[in-house]
């Protein structure tokens, strides 16, 4: 590596250290005595608080420091910062308390010289992300519950308010929105929670919290309930388009002998979910192996032909 890319791997390195010696430089990255003492000259100047201590073994020690060291970037690097850093504009929330403006107009402050780039580049290249006007005031503290593994209380408001003890483990945005995974301890499993439908979050002490790599499970496992129904979907080539566009962790994509079949599975319950999943498919889908299913597609076809018949 290069001196820029080893200077920057160094702060990496000695990140959280209180002491270091001239010999770990050494050895980490295979340079002379002399490039590694340049090297630490090179931190300082960086703004790496070292000092030097006495002794024979050339021993440095790092002060404490509660801001961040610098950090050196390429310019693809920086660029792939702030393309990412925009995607953040479709969310009315996240999980920091932000103001997304503000913060890439600091990010463009530290790259004067590249900023008419960097506007360019936002211009050209557009990552598209949903954009939703619903705002989940809680994201913050189901991230904070999450991150601390600790179990929480949520009042969710769907058609009614009720109350949850679950335990967060999993937040991801799809389509410009929020959804939280959570175990929910009266069921016993895990379930899928609308952020900006959980109108306010409290600490729970009345259950243990578990560590996250106990969630780390298939998916069978985390969502299935004992009433399950199986099903195998046979699609087109452009309906395999459709599903890596939208699926759910209770579907997977199978390809046999040039054919494509999503194998997976419902819960008593999610019917018209998984109706209104397939018939966005239209005529893309080729069979249905679930009697089940089928059946319950064609219901939900029925119920939405008469509710525009009722429009006329």
């Amino acid at each position: 590596m290069n001196k820029s890319e080893r200077l920057n791997d160094m702060i990496r390195y000695l990140s959280g250290k209180n002491s270091f010696r001239l010999r770990d430089l050494m050895e980490r990255y295979s340079i002379s005595r002399s490039s590694a003492l340049r090297d630490v000259r090179a931190l300082e100047e960086l703004g790496l608080p070292i000092f030097t201590r006495v002794g024979r073994g050339g021993s440095y020690g790092i002060l404490p420091n509660h801001l961040l060291t610098p950090i050196l970037f390429t310019v693809d690097e920086m660029y792939a910062l702030y393309v990412a850093m925009r995607t953040l504009d479709s969310y009315q929330t996240t999980p920091f308390h932000l103001d997304v403006v503000r913060l890439r107009e600091k990010f463009e402050e530290c790259a004067p010289l590249h900023r008419t780039s960097l506007h360019r580049i936002a211009d050209i290249l557009r990552l598209d992300v949903t954009k939703h006007a619903n705002e989940s005031a809680c994201l913050r503290d189901i991230l904070q519950f999450a991150v601390k593994e600790q179990p929480c209380v949520i009042y969710y408001q769907k058609k009614e308010l009720r109350w949850y003890t679950v335990q967060f483990f999993e937040i991801r945005a799809a389509y410009g929105q929020w959804y939280g995974t959570a175990h929910d301890f009266e069921m016993g499993q895990a379930r899928v929670f609308r952020c900006d439908r959980i109108t306010a979050v409290e600490e729970c002490m009345d259950v243990a919290g578990m560590p996250l790599s106990s969630f780390a499970r298939p998916s069978e496992e985390l969502y299935r309930r004992a009433d399950a129904l199986s099903f195998v979907v046979e699609i087109t080539a452009k309906g395999r388009d459709f599903f890596y566009k939208e699926h759910y962790p209770s579907m997977r994509l199978v390809e046999e002998n040039g054919r494509y079949y999503i194998h997976g599975f419902y819960n008593v319950g999610e019917e018209e979910f998984i109706a209104d999943y397939f018939i966005h498919y239209g005529d893309e889908v080729q069979t249905v192996e679930s009697m089940a299913l089928r059946e319950v597609i064609r219901t939900r076809l029925r119920t939405l032909t008469m509710h525009y018949k009722e429009m006329a």
